[in-house]
């Protein structure tokens, strides 16, 4: 059993090898609301641009007024920076009026990477019957948006089945949809039957992985518990009694690169990160792509 997990990490490790950073990334961040938070966030978006990101995302929060905060942020990096910037659009909290000025004035200042989201319930939604696919269809209309969706490999907690989760994927794409970004996940087998059952329906777009790296397990257990994704029993005892934060990120960074090798190997060349804001993590993970 030893020679046989040294052969298969030499495998992987050979793959990595191959690629010569022949792999894209992007990079997700969210809003700073404090003026050390801000200066967090740009010391990571300075460090990972770095690597030359395919583009970068900024997240929209549940309350209306959240969409000024992740336009704003969108601006900046837009305005000093040369990244490719991809706002998030959630269409349950805004009327279609609304959404339509949004994507307009995203339209008129250059933007023309969108991420189209449903985005999470609240009690004050206001578009409890429109859908992600509803709002594909209505950036689509008002110019030719470059449009990243979201997946979910272990279903969406509200879905009621996983084909009908996999059908309203796949009328996103007819709807125009250009990629998926999933949420993220730990079961990588997971991700790899998600995958063959998008083929199996049609779905030929590609389905970037989301990648969590995990900086606070506790916070990762609770994102997990709401979102439908599966924490492995590996993972809970690796994590066990531990207070450390430092170890903590030492062992997140070796559980997302053990990922991002095998999913490499599966042929994935294009890896979505969640960086909570922080760059240290995501930077080891693309080094060790050989992404420098």
């Amino acid at each position: 059993m030893v020679f046989f997990h040294v052969n298969q990490r030499e495998i992987l490790n050979q793959s990595i090898s191959k690629l010569n950073g022949d792999v894209n990334v992007s990079f997700e961040f969210f809003p700073p609301r404090t003026n050390e938070m801000k200066k967090i966030l740009w010391q990571s978006i300075l460090q990972l641009s770095s690597l030359k990101p395919k583009f970068v995302s900024v997240t929209q929060g549940v309350n209306p007024e959240d969409c000024q905060f992740t336009y704003n942020v969108i601006k900046d990096i837009k305005n000093n920076t040369k990244l490719e910037v991809a706002p998030h659009l959630t269409c349950i909290n805004n009327t279609c009026e609304e959404l339509h000025m949004i994507a307009q004035k995203y339209w008129s200042n250059g933007i023309r990477h969108i991420v189209a989201l449903r985005g999470d319930s609240f009690k004050n939604k206001k578009n409890a019957r429109i859908y992600a696919s509803d709002l594909v269809y209505l950036l689509k209309k008002i110019g030719d948006f470059d449009i990243s969706v979201a997946a979910y490999p272990e279903v969406h907690p509200e879905a009621k089945s996983a084909q009908a989760d996999l059908i309203n994927l796949k009328r996103k794409f007819d709807n125009g949809a250009n990629r998926a970004i999933t949420q993220f996940f730990f079961d990588i087998d997971s991700y790899l039957r998600f995958r063959d059952r998008c083929l199996a329906i049609g779905i030929e777009s590609e389905i970037i992985p989301g990648i969590l790296p995990i900086l606070n397990f506790k916070q990762v257990q609770k994102f997990a518990s709401f979102t439908n994704v599966k924490i492995p029993n590996w993972m809970k005892i690796m994590f066990q009694g531990l207070d450390n934060p430092e170890i903590c990120k030492m062992i997140g960074a070796s559980i997302a690169i053990e990922m991002v090798k095998i999913l490499s190997y599966e042929g994935v060349k294009n890896f979505h990160f969640y960086t909570m804001n922080r760059y240290d993590i995501s930077y080891a993970i693309c080094h060790t792509l050989g992404i420098k």
